[in-house]
């Protein structure tokens, strides 16, 4: 099986909106381990809702929290436990499109964050950066942490409105290939899903 996690340089930078457009890309599969938080309008909802193929499968979220926070404090506040060995991958043919939870630091437990999940797993990265004041230092941070746990970064999406100067710059200092550019977008549907899949350019 193949698959990517994708992960972003922050909270609310647009993992699910990529992952939506990666898994409409690839006819793959979907799965986000952990969601804290909206429970009657989930991140798996809105991935669901949105592909247009059908071949995609969507799975089941392993663990839902109430709370929209932390993992870790979500899962203390459920009185449940997030163990780190307790996370396996859904069997599928397809490739397996995985969303974490926030960036790379949040914490799952007292002792696991989102960096020892991927390594766990055991999959390639496709990394989520914004477009905003301090997204430089950000994606530079986040690029550093994965390389220095060894983890392989299939590429970048830069979510939001073009800057040519901070992608530049970001490209020249990690030299990921850029698997997708996304703009701001007044409707996040069906229809501009497809439309961005048709410019997914991932090895």
């Amino acid at each position: 099986m193949k698959g990517y996690f994708v992960t972003g340089i922050g909270t609310g930078i647009g993992k699910t909106i990529i992952s939506t457009i990666l898994t409409e890309a690839l006819e793959g599969d979907y799965w986000k381990p952990i969601q804290a938080g909206n429970l009657d309008d989930t991140d798996t909802d809105f991935v669901l809702n949105n592909l247009s193929n059908s071949k995609s499968k969507v799975h089941p979220e392993q663990y839902r929290l109430a709370t929209p926070a932390s993992p870790h404090f979500a899962a203390e506040v459920d009185k449940v436990n997030i163990a780190l060995d307790d996370f396996s991958l859904p069997e599928t043919d397809r490739t397996l499109i995985v969303e974490g939870a926030g960036g790379l630091m949040v914490p799952l437990n007292e002792k696991d964050l989102i960096i020892d999940l991927i390594l766990h797993l055991e999959l390639p990265v496709i990394l989520v950066s914004g477009i905003y004041l301090g997204s430089i230092n950000h994606t530079l941070l986040t690029y550093d942490v994965l390389r220095n746990r060894n983890v392989y970064i299939a590429g970048i999406v830069f979510n939001g409105p073009s800057n040519p100067p901070t992608e530049s710059i970001i490209l020249k200092h990690t030299n990921l290939p850029v698997i997708l550019r996304v703009n701001d977008e007044e409707e996040l549907d069906k229809e501009m899903v497809k439309r961005y899949a048709k410019l997914v350019k991932l090895k």
